[in-house]
């Protein structure tokens, strides 16, 4: 049976079993429990991660302590507080299980060095960048210029498994509309 990582990755570049021993080594694998954190604000950012099984949202709470979801993160996805990552800094958002996850991680000097090492990983990071890049002008786009049942309607079609593995109040937070306001886009 391949690895899902190694399937994963050859959706976008192919590899021979050495190439992928060597890129799997550079990776760690973890498990973390429903409700708990994989990263709190105010964290030092030194991993990514991507998702075996499970589901995550990635969040920041504004000054009137509302919560504001960014993402949710599922199998096959990429998750982590990506400026932070980037930069070595302190996370300003917190990712957390909404499920049982399984993950694996890898820190951002194993990036660098296997970067660094091995080229097509460089442009693996390279285009799922520019998909990640895509997505987060469709999912700004969409926030601005569609109705609240639009952007219902979208993620619905999208990610249909969504709405059976995340509670409606994060649904609603992730849409930017009120449990009320979801409630009647539902019906």
């Amino acid at each position: 049976m391949t690895h899902p990582l190694r399937k994963h990755i050859e959706e976008l570049i192919s590899l021979t079993d050495e190439e992928f021993d060597f890129i799997l080594g550079h990776f760690e694998r973890i498990k973390k429990r429903k409700h708990q954190f994989l990263i709190q604000e105010e964290d030092f950012v030194n991993k990514e991660y991507w998702v075996i099984k499970g589901c995550l949202k990635t969040y920041f709470i504004d000054n009137t302590g509302k919560e504001h979801i960014l993402q949710f993160a599922m199998e096959n996805w990429w998750t982590s507080d990506y400026e932070a990552f980037t930069n070595q800094t302190k996370a300003k958002t917190s990712i957390d299980c909404l499920e049982d996850t399984e993950l694996l991680y890898i820190t951002f000097e194993n990036r660098e060095k296997l970067t660094s090492e091995m080229h097509k990983m460089e442009r693996f990071w390279a285009k799922k960048s520019k998909i990640g890049r895509i997505a987060l002008q469709n999912r700004i786009l969409s926030l601005l210029k569609n109705s609240a049942k639009e952007r219902y309607d979208l993620l619905l079609e999208q990610y249909p498994q969504l709405f059976q593995r995340v509670p409606k109040k994060l649904i609603a937070s992730y849409l930017g509309v009120s449990r009320e306001t979801l409630s009647r886009l539902n019906s």
